[in-house]
C-alpha cells in the first residue's frame, strides 16, 4: 500500500511539474518562452516567394489584388495586351508548372549562401497552397499546375543540409467568400479561421515539421479572431517541433512589434537603434518585389555591397536578416539571384565569425569611421570585438573612435595571413590601424573587411540604454486589403 501511495505521489508531482512547463494560450505566457538559441546564433536566412503570381511575373506578388482589387491601370493594361478578355486569375494556375524545379539544387544554393535557415512561401494571399492541402480543394499544387508537393520536396532536400526549414503562411486570402463573410460580420464569426486558416497551419506543422512558422496576412483582424494564441500554445507545448520552433509577430493587427518569438514589425524593418527584443529584417534582393518579375532591370537588383551593408548593420543592431528571392514559375532561381546569394556565402565563409553566434557590443556604429560597424563574440571569459568596414580606407589607415587599446591589444584582419596589424592610439582617443599594403584583389574578402580586436581596455560589452529605442509600440495594421 505504501509503495502504491508513493507511486501515486511521484506521478502527481511529475504531472504538476509538466504542467508548470506548459505555456498558456495568452501573450504573457507565450512571450515568456525563451527563443531557441539556434535562431539568434544563425543570423542569416533565405526567403522564397513562389506561387501562381510567378506566372504573370509582372509588378509584384500582389498581382491579383492590384489587377482585380485596386484595378491599377498598369495591371489591367498588361492583361488586355497579353491575354484574352475572359482570362481569370485561376487560369494562371495550370501555367504554374515548375517543370525545372529541382529542390536539391535549391537546397545546395541556400546552403552555399551561408544561410542558417530558410522560409518558403507555402501560401500567399492568393490562397494557392504549394502543398496538396486537404483544405484548399482544387487550388493547390497537387491538383493543378505542378501536380506535386512543392513544399514537401523542398523540406526533404533542406533537411539533408545544415539549414533549418521554415514555412510562410498567409492567414487570409483575397476574394475568398468565406473570409469576406466573416469580414462583413465584423469578424464576430470565425468560419474562415475554423475551416481554412487553422487547419492549414496544423497540417503544415504536422506534415513538414518546420523550425520557423512565419505568419502574415493577419492585419485586418485581431489575434482573437485568428485564434493565434491557441495555435502558438499548441506549437510550443505539443507540436512535433515544440522545442525548436520559432514564430514571428504577425498574428493579428494588434501584435506586430509587440508579441511573438521574434519581431518583424514591417517589411524591410530597420529600426536604426537597438531593440528590446529579438528582431528580423526581412528584405528583398529585387528592390520592388518579393515575387519574380520578368521585367526587372539590373538597377532594380541590390548589389552585393548593398546586401552586405544591410546584413552587417542588421546584425550589429542585434537583428537577423531574411534575404528574399523569387523563383520563376518554371522552378528556376534566376542567375542574378544565384550570384547574389553565392556572393553572400563567399563573404560569410571568410568573415562568418564576425556574424554567426555574435552579440551586440557596447557600440554599434563607429563615431569616426561611419561605415564601420561592431559585433562581439564571447567564449567563456574571453571576448572578441569585430569592426566590420564596409569600404576600404584608401589612405592605408582607418581610425576607429570607440576601441580603447592597451599594451596587450592585438588587431588582425580576418582572411589576411600577414599577421597582426600595426596600430597606435588615435589623436582624440580610439585607435588608428594600419591596413595591409596589398592589392584588394589579393585579399580574401572583396567587398567588406573585418578587423578582429582582442585585449581592448573596453573589450567587455557594456550597454548604454540611450542606444535602445525608448518606446516600441504595437504597429496597428490596416484593416482593408491595401
Amino acid at each position: 500500500m505504501n509503495i502504491l501511495l508513493c507511486f501515486i505521489i511521484i506521478c502527481s508531482v511529475l504531472c504538476h511539474k509538466g504542467d508548470a512547463n506548459r505555456y498558456e494560450p495568452n501573450w504573457k505566457s507565450l512571450d515568456s518562452r525563451p527563443l531557441p538559441a539556434w535562431y539568434d546564433e544563425g543570423k542569416v536566412g533565405i526567403f522564397l516567394h513562389w506561387g501562381v503570381f510567378s506566372v504573370p511575373a509582372f509588378g509584384s506578388e500582389w498581382f491579383w489584388w492590384n489587377w482585380k482589387g485596386q484595378k491599377l491601370f498598369a495591371y489591367t493594361a498588361y492583361m488586355q495586351d497579353n491575354y484574352r478578355p475572359d482570362f481569370t486569375y485561376a487560369d494562371f494556375a495550370p501555367k504554374f508548372k515548375a517543370e525545372f524545379y529541382n529542390p536539391y539544387q535549391w537546397a545546395d544554393l541556400i546552403e552555399k549562401s551561408g544561410a542558417s535557415y530558410m522560409v518558403l512561401v507555402t501560401k500567399h494571399h492568393e490562397g494557392f497552397t504549394n502543398w496538396p492541402s486537404k483544405y484548399s480543394w482544387n487550388w493547390n499544387a497537387g491538383d493543378v499546375g505542378p501536380n506535386r508537393d512543392l513544399v514537401g520536396d523542398l523540406a526533404t532536400a533542406i533537411k539533408k543540409t545544415r539549414v533549418k526549414f521554415g514555412v510562410y503562411h498567409s492567414m487570409f486570402e483575397w476574394f475568398n467568400p468565406i473570409f469576406e463573410r466573416d469580414q462583413a460580420n465584423g469578424f464576430h464569426t470565425q468560419t474562415f479561421v475554423r475551416d481554412k486558416t487553422m487547419p492549414e497551419l496544423y497540417e503544415l506543422v504536422n506534415k513538414y515539421k518546420p523550425d520557423v512558422v512565419w505568419s502574415d496576412g493577419e492585419w485586418m483582424a485581431s489575434d482573437t479572431y485568428w485564434n493565434s494564441t491557441e495555435f502558438i500554445a499548441w506549437l510550443y507545448n505539443d507540436s512535433p517541433v515544440k522545442d525548436t520552433v520559432v514564430v514571428n509577430d504577425r498574428w493579428g493587427n494588434n501584435t506586430r512589434c509587440k508579441h511573438g518569438g521574434f519581431w518583424d514589425c514591417t517589411d524591410h524593418y530597420t529600426p536604426g537603434k537597438l531593440m528590446p527584443h529579438k528582431w528580423e529584417n526581412c528584405m528583398t534582393v529585387d528592390k520592388y518585389s518579393w515575387g519574380f518579375r520578368a521585367n526587372a532591370k539590373l538597377q532594380d537588383i541590390h548589389t552585393i555591397e548593398e546586401l552586405l551593408q544591410q546584413l552587417v548593420t542588421t546584425v550589429s543592431l542585434g537583428g537577423n536578416i531574411l534575404i528574399n528571392v523569387g523563383p520563376t514559375a518554371s522552378g528556376m532561381i534566376d542567375p542574378i539571384y544565384q550570384e547574389r546569394l553565392l556572393q553572400v556565402g563567399t563573404w560569410l565563409k571568410v568573415n562568418g565569425e564576425a556574424i554567426y553566434k555574435t552579440h551586440i557590443w557596447s557600440h554599434q556604429n563607429d563615431s569616426v569611421t561611419k561605415d564601420a560597424w561592431y559585433t562581439a563574440r564571447t567564449n567563456g571569459s574571453h571576448e572578441v570585438v569585430y569592426a566590420i568596414l564596409l569600404s576600404w580606407p584608401h589612405t592605408g589607415e582607418v581610425t576607429l573612435g570607440f576601441p580603447q587599446i592597451s599594451a596587450s591589444t592585438s588587431i588582425s584582419l580576418i582572411g589576411y595571413s600577414g599577421g597582426p596589424l600595426k596600430h597606435k592610439p588615435g589623436p582624440k582617443g580610439g585607435v588608428v590601424v594600419s591596413m595591409p599594403q596589398v592589392p584588394l584583389n589579393q585579399l580574401s574578402s572583396k567587398w567588406a573587411w573585418v578587423l578582429k580586436m582582442e585585449g581592448l581596455k573596453n573589450q567587455k560589452t557594456q550597454l548604454n540604454w540611450n542606444s535602445f529605442a525608448r518606446h516600441v509600440e504595437s504597429i496597428r495594421m490596416r484593416r482593408d486589403h491595401y
